[in-house]
């Protein structure tokens, strides 16, 4: 059973318009495609889409859309914001069935990273992929890429080809990149300034 359930009416006419009255509704428009059909252009209550989409969930799960004719099984694409507002201006989602395998991007997770001897000895967590792209069943897709840093020491780099992916899970390409690492203490410039100068009260003592 689907995590969401969005109950959708059919956009008869489209174009820019169009979709601008309909936001002016407290409507967001969006379009249905894939899964063998024709598109079908949407329309949604812009507060319940905005909640979902302020979840990260929401992102990368199946969705049970509701249309008037049809029912049918989603994933989001894509969702584009007003730049000035941050309000959804439009949505598009892809018709999926369970067993199908579907690209999604999900957030990296850096876990045990605290106590890691790596950290406790100062030095600093970088990570250098925040999302990572991944092909996985529509029913089975992760809500996240975690990485355990529980081992990690300073100077430790963790790569693509280290990450433990769960069941059923694939990075679709092959390059093995940078996930984060592990890098060594920084010392700020206010902290080396007061080092200098300590050594210098020190020099003019000993004078």
């Amino acid at each position: 059973m689907a995590d969401y359930v969005l109950e959708a009416e059919v956009r008869t006419r489209t174009g820019g318009k169009r979709a601008r009255r309909l936001r002016k509704q407290g409507k967001v428009p969006g379009i249905v495609y894939g899964g063998g059909k024709d598109p079908v252009p949407i329309a949604l209550p812009k507060n319940l889409i905005a909640k979902y989409l302020a979840e990260e969930h929401f992102h990368a799960t199946m969705i049970e859309l509701r249309l008037p004719e049809e029912t049918t099984s989603v994933i989001l694409k894509e969702a584009q914001f007003d730049p000035i507002t941050d309000e959804p201006i439009h949505v598009d989602f892809q018709r999926v069935r369970a067993s199908d395998r579907v690209y999604v991007t999900l957030p990296v997770v850096a876990v045990n990273y605290e106590k890691c001897p790596g950290i406790t000895r100062g030095g600093v967590l970088e990570i250098e992929r925040h999302e990572l792209e991944v092909v996985c069943r529509a029913d089975a897709i992760p809500d996240h890429i975690e990485v355990d840093c529980s081992n990690l020491d300073i100077g430790d780099v963790v790569h693509v080809e280290d990450l433990v992916l769960p069941e059923g899970v694939a990075i679709p390409h092959g390059v093995n990149f940078t996930i984060l690492t592990i890098a060594p203490p920084t010392v700020s410039a206010e902290a080396e300034e007061e080092e200098a100068g300590e050594g210098e009260e020190a020099g003019e003592a000993s004078a």
